[in-house]
């Protein structure tokens, strides 16, 4: 019993954060930056002005991510130990867990594995259209330095800092990056996260003016 008293718990603190999102969106009620590129009138020396995402935004697109990958890793840890509970119930006994948690050297091999999971949905999204589901639900949008989408090795770099070293990779931004809003792992990539205007991708020239949302 002391599994599924895990697993619901787990459940209800997730389903908790998820209302908390769901009631921040609503009150913030975001919609789409039609700003983000602002030419002159002078087609020869076009520039493009990117708004650079907030960090209470992103942090929010984190969140929902977050809750997502959890739920879907929750979702297949149930289904692969359930059968093992079922078979081996005594298996599951905390005494017995933390046994076995200790000599697999927990929590590193946990932390690893979910982390990589982390890495692999971020660097899906980000080298495809530049928006995993919690940046599509905040318009946000992670470019390169001139708004372009990014490549896949450009993604993994800057998926590895948010999904290994998130606390760390976000402190030294602030402190070493803070011009352009980058995360260590953003300036490392050469990638920036931008709100998006409505209409998709932003028109892309040699000179790029960033500001601040």
């Amino acid at each position: 019993m002391s599994f599924i008293g895990v697993i619901l718990t787990i459940a209800g603190i997730i389903v908790l954060i998820a209302g908390v999102i769901v009631l921040i969106l609503n009150r913030r009620r975001i919609t789409p930056r039609t700003e983000t590129t602002l030419p002159s009138s002078s087609a020869a020396s076009k520039t493009e002005t990117i708004i650079l995402a907030s960090w209470i935004d992103r942090f929010i697109a984190w969140l929902i991510d977050f809750i997502i990958v959890s739920i879907a890793l929750g979702i297949i840890f149930a289904a692969i130990s359930l059968p093992f509970w079922i078979t081996f119930p005594h298996w599951f006994e905390s005494t017995n867990m933390n046994m076995g948690f200790r000599s697999l050297g927990a929590p590193w091999p946990p932390y690893i594995i979910s982390s990589l999971v982390f890495m692999a949905y971020w660097t899906y999204f980000e080298s495809t259209t530049g928006q995993s589901i919690g940046k599509n639900l905040l318009h946000l949008k992670t470019t390169d330095l001139d708004g372009k989408t990014i490549d896949v090795k450009t993604a993994v770099i800057e998926s590895f800092g948010k999904a290994f070293l998130l606390p760390l990779d976000v402190i030294l931004g602030w402190i070493f990056s803070n011009n352009k809003r980058q995360r260590i792992f953003n300036r490392a990539s050469g990638t920036i996260v931008v709100k998006v205007k409505e209409g998709g991708e932003n028109d892309t020239s040699k000179n790029v003016t960033y500001l601040k949302d």
